[in-house]
């Protein structure tokens, strides 16, 4: 399933960015230099790889960026699974334009093809259970809107998206507030009715300290399957049950058997592979 669109002035914003510091003070002098302006060529994206892919929005922006007169044509969607030797796209229109723009483009497509690639392992490796895969704050500096909506186009869940957006109680918090207890009173306090609250745990006496005052989600940090699975049972339904803690492949399955609702997993957004993707060109 493909998620919504991107934001187009969030993409804009972000594909310009790329090609200013791609393009430099002089332009593509290589492609200036050696193809003649009026030359058109014909382009298709190919997948070298498997893999689930993510970011053909911008990358069809980076090319329409720099000529208006570039057609690009998808035989792709954003959250299709890939074999290789998959065609994602066409693109026809000036030559100097394709050549200037397709490494912005490669790069936003394959970075997130990979988020949504290692993504859809995950979330296949738990599909037998309720839990859901999510992302977490360890992005790439200005692009965890386009990583998040990878994730999903993976198959995975979105965590919180800024520190604006939910109130996270982690160990450090808990600790300078003076406690679990007081930690949850103030953010409750402070919280609009529209915000959710949620709160770290290391042990089960936490655990049974927050199930006694009560919040929206509990993260239960680096615990056993043996303890995730009494922490759920103690929670029995009344708050989300969320497990962290160096996820991986391996073990992922097991962590989801223990009944939780939620698995941040932050290697999914900043460890990544990228997806291999080319363009291959001809002139026309």
């Amino acid at each position: 399933m493909t998620p919504a669109p991107l934001d187009p002035i969030a993409v804009r914003r972000a594909v310009e960015a790329a090609l200013a510091e791609d393009l430099g003070r002089a332009g593509d002098i290589t492609s200036a230099a050696t193809i003649p302006a009026n030359a058109v060529a014909r382009a298709a994206i190919v997948s070298r790889s498997e893999g689930r892919l993510a970011g053909v929005q911008l990358a069809a922006a980076a090319f329409e960026a720099l000529d208006a007169r570039v057609s690009f044509s998808t035989e792709r969607q954003d959250g299709d699974r890939l074999q290789k030797g998959s065609v994602v796209a066409r693109i026809e229109g000036p030559a100097r334009a394709l050549l200037s723009a397709e490494r912005v483009a490669l790069n936003f497509l394959g970075h997130l093809s990979g988020v949504a690639t290692l993504t859809a392992a995950f979330a296949e490796r738990i599909a037998h259970t309720p839990a859901k895969a999510c992302c977490t704050r360890k992005t790439t500096p200005g692009l965890r809107v386009f990583e998040k909506y990878a994730v999903r186009c993976g198959g995975g869940a979105n965590h919180r998206f800024g520190l604006d957006d939910a109130i996270l109680i982690k160990d450090n918090h808990i600790a300078v507030a003076g406690g679990i207890q007081a930690a949850l009173a103030a953010a409750k306090a402070a919280a609009g009715h529209l915000v959710k609250i949620e709160i770290e745990v290391d042990d089960l006496d936490q655990l049974d300290l927050v199930i006694a005052e009560g919040a929206d989600v509990v993260l239960l940090d680096n615990m056993s399957p043996e303890t995730l699975r009494e922490a759920v049972r103690r929670i029995g339904g009344r708050m989300l049950a969320e497990a962290s803690g160096n996820v991986s492949l391996e073990t992922v399955a097991a962590i989801a058997e223990t009944g939780v609702d939620l698995i941040s997993v932050g290697r999914i957004t900043h460890s990544a592979p990228t997806l291999d993707l080319g363009l291959d060109i001809a002139l026309g």
